[in-house]
């Protein structure tokens, strides 16, 4: 009985250490139609030079 309980304790510490992580892909390609699109909007919004960061989700004024 107490082998038992050591193999399955052993395994059970095994499987927790050898978890996968999984993490969605990065991508670096931008959709410049969304990005030209949230520019025109940033500018309407915040005015001319009053810009400070701009993506494809996002902008923000300064």
């Amino acid at each position: 009985m107490h082998r038992t309980i050591t193999a399955v304790t052993v395994l059970a510490t095994a499987a927790l250490l050898s978890a996968c992580v999984f993490a969605p892909p990065v991508t670096t390609t931008t959709d410049t139609a969304s990005v030209t699109r949230m520019s025109e909007q940033a500018l309407a919004t915040c005015g001319p030079g009053n810009v400070k960061e701009v993506n494809a989700k996002s902008f923000t004024c300064k």
